[in-house]
């Protein structure tokens, strides 16, 4: 009986979901924003652009836009000049981003230990050691998948 009671309940409720009721008319929300309407050019001169050339449209928008975000250029205060001048920001080379990489490049020796860390094969870090004040810590044991009885 308990059963029929619940049933009978939720079929009320659907039967209320049938309705056609909620299809109110709503107003379409592509068509909110009104077209702007067509002007004249003032100007009927105008000469026809030259195929390939830049726009000259788009130049002030990519200026506009890097103003935007970055503020413009800022005037390089006294301090900051000052210590571009000593980092010899005249004497940098234009084309070191290529030599860089060059294997021919000469390098500053950073010792044995960072030769060692360099040429050293890849590990899971299970085998890792520490060392400080002459005791040596070895790693934690890892816990094991099954227990053990």
């Amino acid at each position: 009986m308990r059963n029929v009671v619940v049933l009978a309940a939720g079929l009320a409720l659907l039967s209320g979901c049938a309705g056609k009721s909620l299809d109110r008319a709503r107003p379409d929300e592509f068509a909110v924003a009104r077209q702007a309407p067509l002007v004249i050019p003032p100007d009927y001169a105008l000469v026809p652009p030259q195929p390939g050339a830049a726009r000259p449209q788009d130049a002030q928008g990519q200026t506009q836009t890097l103003d935007a975000l970055f503020g413009g250029r800022a005037p390089r205060s006294a301090a900051e000049t000052a210590t571009l001048g000593e980092a010899g920001v005249d004497a940098a080379d234009p084309g070191i981003r290529s030599s860089v990489g060059d294997p021919g490049t000469n390098v500053v020796d950073k010792g044995a230990a960072t030769r060692a860390i360099v040429a050293a094969p890849a590990s899971d870090g299970q085998d890792a050691r520490a060392t400080a004040g002459g005791t040596t810590a070895a790693p934690a044991p890892t816990a094991s998948p099954t227990p053990q009885p």
